[in-house]
């Protein structure tokens, strides 16, 4: 059993952020991931819009992110969060793997995960030719031929705005478009935009470079091949948040509330990044804020903890 300042769960941008502003704080800290360091990021094959970087690999610059840790100490541990015990003044991280760890203070940042068709070829493309964040991605299809899946909110939204640069934006969907009605108008009336409805993805396609997937019509069984350069998921995203579920700190939807400090309703835990309820975006760069600010607030709750 290990005992920190600080525990920081989850080793995406924003935990590695938070890491990084507890450690110049001089906190004890303990980054906690089940993965690779990067979370989503390092599925991404290009950030163009993270300040400073240019273009980037999203792996690349979650290598960056963590190297960055290493140099001010930060002890890490690979490990799966299962349970949070607040009995106390000391919080006990309870893990798959056997392990514990306490922490006076606890930073979660677990991020989301995408929701995923689980279709053949689907796992050899992601995160190459397979999205899930046109504002990352979008630019690399500058001109080309983009295949858009879902009929939501995001899938038209982020339709709209791929269709501002692709030269033919392809909407597929499983029923029809649930969006907004002002937004699904907008996306109809583009001239480079066709939408299938009540189509399935059947597996996507290629030999090492995508060239486009399968797919077959529910109300018709009809299949047909759709060709093109690239693809973006919008089928839904999910928090990663069963583990603290018992703690009353989760919203209907499975996100973490916390405020504007990045507290949440119990004293001396604090939840940033993707994981938090009512963010307005979520990138890489709004994760890091919250890092910052969640270690910032973590911080300042040591200090009164130090006081009394």
């Amino acid at each position: 059993m290990s005992n920190h300042d600080v525990a920081i769960i989850g080793a995406g941008p924003a935990g590695m952020t938070a890491a990084i502003y507890a450690a110049r704080a001089n906190l004890n800290v303990v980054l906690i991931e089940k993965l690779a360091p990067g979370g989503q990021i390092v599925n991404t094959y290009e950030i163009q819009n993270y300040t400073g970087m240019g273009t980037i690999n999203g792996a690349e610059l979650a290598i960056k992110m963590f190297e960055h840790t290493q140099e001010l100490g930060v002890q890490f541990e690979y490990a799966t969060v299962i349970g949070i015990s607040t009995t106390g003044p000391v919080k006990k991280l309870i893990c798959e793997e056997g392990l514990f760890y306490e922490a006076k203070a606890v930073i979660i940042a677990t991020g989301t995960e995408p929701g995923m068709l689980n279709v053949p070829g689907e796992s050899s493309f992601a995160g190459t030719s397979i999205s899930w964040c046109a504002i990352c991605d979008g630019p690399r299809y500058r001109n080309k031929k983009i295949i858009v899946i879902g009929g939501g909110n995001s899938a038209v939204e982020e339709g709209i705005y791929l269709a501002s640069m692709a030269e033919e934006v392809v909407i597929v969907t499983l029923f029809n478009l649930t969006a907004d009605p002002i937004a699904c108008r907008k996306l109809r009336a583009l001239s480079n935009v066709k939408i299938y409805e009540y189509y399935e993805i059947l597996e996507f396609l290629g030999e090492g470079k995508f060239i486009g997937l399968k797919a077959k019509s529910t109300q018709t069984s009809e299949e047909m091949i759709i060709k093109a350069d690239g693809v973006f998921e919008y089928i839904g995203i999910k928090p990663i948040s069963k583990a603290f579920i018992d703690l009353d700190i989760v919203d209907d939807h499975g996100y973490i509330e916390a405020d504007t400090t990045m507290s949440t309703k119990i004293p001396g835990i604090f939840a940033a990044g993707d994981v938090v309820a009512r963010k307005f975006l979520r990138q890489v760069i709004t994760a890091c804020s919250d890092g910052a600010i969640a270690a910032r607030s973590a911080a300042k709750y040591m200090e009164k903890l130090n006081e009394i």
